[in-house]
């Protein structure tokens, strides 16, 4: 059974077909566009129990040629790198579809199709093995959720979706020229294939910057990460959830398939400049996010301030690799920062998700707005501390694991890229519990917050799911760690192979 096309295809198609339905068939829109949701991510658990984590090598593999003439090929695979990420998306968007039951009112078909079809996109991301084919999904992601900013987004829209759109695309632009050059280096688009290309120093210095011009754009990097806060606060809250979830994730993943392994002596070469930016991420947009007043746009800068550690996880290796470090410490910053992705997907969600739930009922991200919302919603207080707590870094819950690696690693690498990155540790505990008080605790602000209601069944559902990941994870990672092992071990050792060509040809 094809099952990483089926994952791929079957939201592609059924959001085609919800869109054939009356928007005035409000019911039978919301229905179908779950159940194809939840088929999808029932399809997807296969992946995870039929998977084999003792080998490195790409598993159920689909290769159809494409477009012969070229060498192009419908070419699917998957690894330990993006499995986790495909199990993410598929899990993320069942979320999403019940978050948009009740609050969608302008043409829900269109709405629950777009989050469909744009999950059939960032499936095929994660499986794609045809450099042509991963840019196609690549680009074509970018059309669902622009629609989802500017039609049901906030009075901003406009300008979030513009600028959403030509960061992303122009940094993209960059990624085909690099991959057309390695086509005519290699006369072939295998991403894999590309894996083992023979590239001087100069041509991957180059090479790398323009993959990093595409994937900073998506992480997003400090400097290139102005157009995030704006695409927050306009997008709806299911729109938040996958950008934040998932779009933010495939930067490093772009990294990991493409930066990494194709051009290691150019990432090698650049490691310090990515280093100091990713460290530039934690610390400095940790401050800028102390003095957010909008909920939502303080978990924007928060997510990039948390994807810092994600990219320093991976680049900081390098330092390991090149000191003569061992390849389990090397390991363990690219499994830090890979697990840091997924909490990240659960934590910023489940956060975005209980924005969501207070501006369903008083129509308001500003933080002033609130205060004393335990008073009427004790249970929804009691979870958003769970998720606050994890965004914190709080041992026992998901957000700990992965920044705990990525700081041990740094502290071999170097003590100060160990201190640096620690800051989040209290920037984070700052400016997450400072809202939390500032919206949870204290007295009763205001009439509007005095007649809330507690979470119903269907908010209940969604964020106590996330709750049990981020709480299972913390304190049992092993189901991660252990699917993408095998294969981080390999991509180290790759880098580790490669560096000694460089130091014997003298590159």
């Amino acid at each position: 059974m094809p099952l990483l096309s089926l994952v791929i295809w079957l939201p592609i198609l059924g959001g085609v077909a919800v869109l054939f339905l009356a928007d005035r068939d409000r019911a039978n829109v919301l229905k179908l566009s779950l159940c194809i949701a939840l088929a999808t991510f029932a399809l997807s658990l296969p992946l995870y129990f039929g998977f084999d984590t003792a080998t490195h090598a790409m598993q159920l593999v689909e290769r159809v040629p494409w477009i012969p003439a070229f060498g192009i090929e419908y070419h699917l695979g998957i690894d330990g790198i993006s499995l986790p990420l495909i199990l993410l998306t598929t899990f993320t968007n069942v979320l999403v579809i019940l978050a948009g039951f009740e609050v969608i009112e302008q043409r829900p078909a269109q709405y629950m199709a777009a989050f469909l079809i744009l999950e059939g996109l960032m499936n095929g991301v994660f499986a794609a093995l045809d450099a042509i084919l991963f840019y196609v999904f690549w680009e074509a992601m970018l059309v669902p959720m622009f629609l989802i900013i500017g039609i049901w987004g906030g009075e901003q829209r406009v300008y979030a979706t513009i600028k959403f759109f030509l960061y992303t695309f122009l940094g993209s632009v960059f990624m085909l020229v690099a991959l057309l050059y390695l086509y005519y280096k290699g006369g072939s688009f295998s991403i894999l294939a590309m894996h083992g290309l023979p590239l001087d120093l100069s041509a991957q210095k180059l090479i790398f910057i323009a993959f990093l011009l595409a994937f900073a754009v998506k992480v997003p990097m400090w400097p290139v990460h102005t157009w995030l806060p704006d695409a927050h606060v306009e997008a709806p809250t299911g729109g938040s959830v996958i950008l934040a979830a998932i779009m933010l994730k495939m930067g490093g993943y772009g990294f990991l398939r493409f930066s990494l392994p194709i051009v290691p002596d150019g990432s090698q070469a650049l490691d310090g400049m990515m280093i100091a930016l990713s460290l530039i991420a934690i610390v400095y947009i940790g401050f800028v996010a102390l003095v957010q007043e909008d909920m939502k746009k303080l978990i924007a800068y928060s997510s990039i301030s948390h994807m810092g550690f994600v990219t320093l996880g991976l680049f900081v290796v390098f330092r390991l690799v090149g000191n003569g470090g061992t390849a389990g410490s090397a390991a363990m910053g690219i499994e830090g920062g890979m697990v840091q992705m997924i909490s990240h997907g659960f934590v910023s969600g489940a956060l975005f998700l209980c924005v969501g739930v207070l501006y369903d009922r008083i129509h308001s991200r500003r933080i002033q707005d609130y205060g004393g919302v335990v008073n009427a919603m004790p249970v929804f207080a009691a979870l958003m501390m769970v998720f606050c707590m994890a965004n914190a870094g709080l041992p026992g819950t998901s957000g700990f694991v992965g920044e705990f690696l990525v700081i041990l690693t740094s502290v071999k690498a170097s003590f100060w890229f160990a201190v640096c990155a620690g800051t989040t540790l209290v920037l984070g505990a700052a400016y997450t519990l400072w809202m939390y008080k500032r919206v949870i605790f204290g007295e009763v602000a205001n009439e509007r917050v005095a007649k809330l209601q507690d979470l119903n069944g269907r908010e209940l559902v969604i964020l106590g799911s996330l709750a049990v990941a981020v709480l299972l994870f913390g304190v049992w990672p092993a189901p991660m760690l252990d699917v993408m092992h095998a294969t981080v071990e390999h991509l180290v050792e790759h880098i580790s192979h490669s560096k000694v060509a460089m130091a014997v040809t003298g590159l």
